[in-house]
């Protein structure tokens, strides 16, 4: 089985453009949709996205909706655990080609390193 998890510098989860994501509402609380609004720059892009590094800024105070684990997912979108690397890997792969696309480099990277 394959198991999720983050690969470096790839950022894609940090574009936050709501017009990418309208379904938010049906998964954030109205205090974490207005936190996740709030975080979203002009460009679309988190504004403690780090273009330059493709790391977050406040990756040790990131927001709860931000962490990519079993407990939220199932909060979230009601996968239960033994779903969750499947889903969570699906998630990341639909966001890496949206953001970068289908032939990428990212998406090319991300499913070499997780065994894809």
């Amino acid at each position: 089985m394959t198991t999720w998890r983050c690969v470096t510098q790839c950022g894609a989860c940090c574009h936050l453009q709501p017009g990418d994501r309208p379904e938010l509402e049906d998964y954030l609380t109205p205090e974490e949709l207005r936190q996740y609004l709030s975080l979203v720059g002009e460009d679309g892009w988190c504004v403690h996205f780090d273009h330059s590094s493709r790391k977050c800024t406040i990756y040790e105070q990131r927001p709860l909706f931000c962490r990519v684990t079993p407990e939220n997912f199932k909060r979230m979108y009601a996968v239960e655990a033994e779903e969750f690397n499947e889903f969570a890997i699906d998630c990341c792969q639909q966001q890496i080609e949206a953001v970068y696309g289908e032939e990428s480099p990212e998406i090319d990277h991300y499913n070499q390193e997780i065994g894809f």
